[in-house]
C-alpha cells in the first residue's frame, strides 16, 4: 500500500488500520530506504533506521503505526524492507529509449534489487511463518548504474552515456539524486534462516534473463 504522497507521516495507513477486522496476520512491504545512507556497509535488521527522504520517513511512520496496532491487537506482523523491484513490465525501458545519461559506474554507490517473482515468494513465506522485520533482496548488491547498463544490453538498446558527479547533480531529478546519494548492502541472512527464503534470481544476470 503506497504511503501518502507528501509529508513525513503516512496518513493512508492511519485510515486503513481502522478498517481492519478479524485479521490474524499482516505482511507490510516497506522500503530499505528507512536505513538511509549507510556508507556502503552491510546492513541487517538490527540497524537503527535513519531515513533521509520524506518518502522513506513516511514508510517508517507506517511501520511504527502497524507495530503499535499489532501489539495492542495481538496480531502477527511481518515487515519486509525491500529495495528496488524489477521484473517483466518493470524495466527502465522509457529512460533507456530516451538515451538519458547515467552516473559513471565507477562512482556509483551500492544499491540493491529484487525480482518481482522473488518478492512474491518472500511475501508468501512471510505470511506463512514470519514474525518481525526482514530485509528482502537478491543478496547481490550492485550499483544503479550497472543496473541501467545491464538492462540496456538485455533490451538491445543503446548504452547510456556516462557522467561524473558534477554533471549528475546538474542533470538528475531530485528523486534520482536521492537514490544515488544513499549506499548500503542488504544482509538477507535472517530471511534465509527464519523464512527459508532463497532467491530464484540471485543476481541481475539471472533476473534479467527471466524478464
Amino acid at each position: 500500500m503506497p504511503p501518502s504522497a507528501q509529508g513525513v507521516e503516512d496518513l493512508r495507513m492511519r485510515a486503513i488500520i481502522g478498517q481492519f477486522r478479524d485479521v490474524n496476520a499482516v505482511v507490510y512491504i516497506s522500503t530499505s530506504g528507512v536505513y538511509g545512507d549507510c556508507g556502503g556497509d552491510w546492513v541487517d535488521e538490527s540497524r537503527t533506521p535513519a531515513p533521509l527522504t520524506d518518502r522513506a520517513k513516511r514508510r517508517l511512520d507506517a511501520e511504527q503505526q502497524l507495530q503499535s496496532w499489532a501489539q495492542t491487537q495481538n496480531v502477527r506482523l511481518v515487515i519486509l524492507r525491500v529495495p528496488g523491484i524489477y521484473g517483466p513490465g518493470r524495466l527502465p525501458i522509457k529512460r533507456l529509449q530516451q538515451a538519458q545519461p547515467i552516473l559513471d559506474p565507477a562512482l556509483a554507490p551500492f544499491s540493491n534489487r529484487i525480482h518481482a517473482d522473488d518478492l512474491a515468494t518472500a511475501v508468501e513465506l512471510a505470511l506463512q511463518q514470519g514474525h518481525g522485520i526482514y530485509n528482502i533482496s537478491d543478496g547481490t548488491p550492485d550499483s544503479m548504474s550497472r543496473y541501467f547498463l545491464l538492462c540496456a544490453a538485455h533490451l538491445g538498446l543503446p548504452t547510456p552515456a556516462l557522467m561524473d558527479w558534477a554533471q549528475a547533480e546538474a542533470t538528475f531529478s531530485p528523486a534520482m539524486l536521492s537514490f544515488y546519494r544513499e549506499s548500503r548492502r542488504l544482509n538477507i541472512e535472517k530471511a534465509r534462516i527464519e523464512l527459508g527464503f532463497t532467491p530464484r534470481y540471485p543476481s541481475l544476470l539471472e533476473g534479467l534473463a527471466a524478464c
